[in-house]
């Protein structure tokens, strides 16, 4: 399933989709990201009525954590 992003964050994200799967669904991610792909595991936590669903990151590779980490920096900054 390809879906629109609605959050991302190093402990999991939402998407944004009409066909959400079932909560405590285990899902595989692939983020294609500027600085290269992320992989991970998650688990399906949340599924929001509006559209879409919370997925927390139960397994990723230090390399890939690496990545997302250094993906995120620029935004966190911002706060």
């Amino acid at each position: 399933m390809v879906s629109n992003l609605g959050s991302l964050a190093l402990g999991g994200l939402f998407v944004l989709t009409r066909q959400p799967v079932p909560i405590r669904s285990m899902v595989k991610v692939l983020l294609d990201l500027p600085l290269g792909e992320v992989r991970a595991r998650g688990l399906v936590r949340r599924i929001a009525p509006s559209g879409g669903m919370g997925i927390e990151f139960i397994a990723m590779t230090q390399e890939d954590r690496a990545r997302l980490s250094k993906a995120l920096q620029p935004m966190l900054a911002l706060q």
